[in-house]
């Protein structure tokens, strides 16, 4: 059989014409309204993030970003409808640090976080922290690792869920620091808070917004935050890496995924836009109303970032045999 050699001048035109459509695509694109998947309910901290997002994203791309909450699943219908999309640019995904999670928990996963998706950028993120009932006694970290060997059943920590972010929160303290403590999973935050204001569980990780209020009014016990530096709404407060525990930094995040194979020159207009409106003055106001900071960087950023956490999220589901119990 013989093949033909085509001469180095024929196969530049060639690569060159082949790059007109992408190009023509990317300067064109946005023609038509993007819809923007929340894999979760509506009114919730996620929620609330995304649709500021998608009011600024309308104004910078000149074409209008419709929120669509595909909650479930804890996250994994919205997520797989996204991953099954045409990777034109017009679908995209609104993620926060649980669609990693919730990925490294499941014993057959829903969606395959690295070869599905298109990272397009970070938005913003904001440490966790850690509040304890009142009944604990504890006020240091160290307190609270000695309380709870002292009991043989040791205490309870509360969570939103299986797989979230703030279980795998508890579970990578407890390994850290050989804590006595046992998972009690609720259906969101609310219940959560609830019963911790109740006395039925001792100790949650969980999101600013979520728990400040308690803090303020003296209800629960502030004792550490779990990011690698203080929360500006809690300067007096350490971070659990400062109170002795090590390799301890774990945040909350929120970002834009597109379909796996959406052409580059579409991520990278996305990308622009996203990163202008997080040097914004308002979401930057908006942000700090949930506890975070905005985040600025590229494509490539984003996704060593999801491939590192989603490591240490299996890591840790791997050594707490959570799969064995879900």
């Amino acid at each position: 059989m013989k093949f033909t050699t085509f001469p180095p001048l024929f196969a530049t035109a060639a690569a060159a014409l082949l790059s007109l459509p992408l190009a023509a695509m990317a300067q064109d694109y946005p023609t038509r309204a993007i819809t923007l998947v929340v894999p979760y309910a509506a009114g919730g901290g996620t929620d609330n993030v995304a649709r500021a997002l998608a009011k600024g994203m309308s104004e910078k791309l000149g074409q209008p970003v419709v929120v669509d909450n595909r909650g479930g699943g804890g996250g994994a219908i919205g997520s797989k409808m996204v991953a099954k999309s045409d990777p034109d640019g017009y679908t995209l995904l609104f993620v926060s640090s649980s669609f990693v999670t919730h990925a490294a928990t499941e014993s057959t996963p829903s969606y395959d976080v690295v070869k599905d998706y298109a990272p397009v950028a970070m938005i913003g993120r904001a440490p966790l922290i850690l509040v304890s009932n009142k009944n604990v006694g504890a006020k240091t970290i160290p307190q609270l690792i000695s309380a709870s060997k002292k009991k043989p059943e040791g205490i309870n920590f509360a969570s939103s869920g299986p797989g979230t972010v703030l279980h795998l929160a508890g579970e990578l303290f407890k390994q850290r620091t050989g804590a006595n403590m046992t998972h009690v999973a609720y259906k969101g935050s609310g219940p959560a808070t609830a019963d911790l204001l109740a006395g039925r569980t001792q100790i949650f990780f969980t999101t600013i917004p979520a728990i400040a209020q308690h803090v303020k009014t003296g209800a629960l016990d502030l004792l550490a935050v779990t990011g690698g530096a203080r929360a500006p709404l809690f300067p007096n407060t350490p971070t659990i890496a400062e109170t002795g525990v090590p390799n301890y930094n774990i945040t909350t995040w929120w970002g834009v995924l597109a379909p796996a194979n959406t052409p580059a020159p579409v991520v990278a207009r996305l990308n622009k836009a996203i990163n202008e409106l997080g040097a914004s003055e308002s979401m930057k106001t908006r942000l700090a109303s949930e506890g975070a900071s905005s985040f600025s960087g590229t494509p490539a950023q984003f996704g060593s970032m999801l491939g590192s956490e989603l490591a240490l999220w299996r890591e840790v589901t791997k050594t707490s045999n959570l799969k064995a119990a879900r």
